[in-house]
């Protein structure tokens, strides 16, 4: 057999034998010689055989195999996973599966980028702020659970009487950004991210949680805690829908259907730790991560607070 230097050597018009040269099947195909060899080269594309003249040469199967490369490798594969399908190792449709997931973790990436960019480009973001907002984006879902577990953990650690309630609410914060999350969205995990890895809104939320903890008897009933905000923003609300200032004496009675005769001074603290600001802002921006906003109740747990320091000092 004759061997030419550099590969295969000028292809000619047809080959004698009634198989297909590699010039022939880039002419039938459109595809380059050059991709052919290369496809071939790699073992993809094996030839059946070699003319007198050093030809590889390739059946009417091998055209078929060629044209499966082809749709594979447009498919976005790459030849080591078109490999495999042709050698039976794996299916057409285990390859596409995991091609797919392959895709769809890109374009999530893709959409953290625009996300990311356009909120930079709303906010004339600094250099330093830019990069500090692109590395919170693209923490993974897992390291974005470890962050909310681990300020979880440390809310309600050895506080077994905590309303499960509560804990399990916290548990089930949405902290992940959506597939396609708006500039507000990033804005909004960025703040967050930063806000419970923050050691004074821990400390804050800590001490809401003891309190919660110590209010708190073995037969108090889950959802407890939540019953009695929405009793709360009720009757605040006919309250102020009447005019009834905070400091008035009309403002006695609606304290004690809410709190009976508990010390005044203890709610007070009470109220405080769980409706303040930043736990206010911790709220809606979990609201703005899960696409619905939050309801804070600020205005009804500010009125409850001025009633209560009027009467303890506070």
């Amino acid at each position: 057999m004759l061997h030419h230097p550099g590969g295969d050597p000028p292809d000619p018009a047809y080959d004698s034998t009634g198989l297909f040269t590699i010039g022939e099947l880039a002419r039938s195909t459109g595809l380059t010689v050059r991709t052919i060899r290369y496809w071939s080269d790699e073992g993809v594309l094996t030839p059946v055989g070699r003319s007198t003249g050093g030809y590889r040469l390739y059946d009417a199967e091998s055209a078929a195999r060629l044209e499966l490369i082809r749709t594979l490798r447009e498919l976005g594969l790459g030849l080591t996973d078109v490999r495999r399908v042709l050698d039976g190792e794996r299916t057409v449709a285990e390859v596409a599966a995991a091609h797919v997931a392959a895709l769809d973790a890109q374009i999530r990436s893709l959409r953290v980028t625009r996300a990311v960019l356009s909120t930079v480009a709303r906010r004339g973001s600094s250099a330093e702020e830019m990069t500090l907002m692109n590395r919170l984006a693209r923490l993974s879902a897992a390291e974005r659970r470890r962050i909310m577990e681990e300020f979880v953990e440390e809310m309600f650690r050895g506080l077994d009487l905590a309303d499960p309630d509560v804990r399990e609410r916290m548990r089930s914060s949405a902290v992940n950004l959506p597939d396609d999350p708006t500039p507000e969205q990033v804005d909004a995990w960025v703040e967050l991210a930063e806000l419970v890895q923050d050691p004074e809104f821990r400390a804050q939320m800590r001490r809401a949680a003891e309190l919660n903890h110590a209010g708190r008897g073995p037969d108090t009933p889950a959802g407890a805690s939540r019953w009695f905000a929405r009793r709360l923003v009720e009757l605040v609300g006919n309250a102020r829908e009447r005019g009834i200032d905070p400091e008035s004496p009309e403002a006695d009675q609606v304290l004690r259907d809410l709190f009976g005769d508990t010390d005044l001074a203890a709610v007070l603290e009470r109220v405080d730790a769980t409706h303040n600001p930043r736990l206010a802002r911790y709220r809606e921006l979990l609201g703005i991560l899960k696409g619905a906003p939050v309801h804070t109740y600020a205005e009804e747990f500010a009125w409850v607070g001025a009633a209560l320091r009027a009467r303890t000092g506070g």
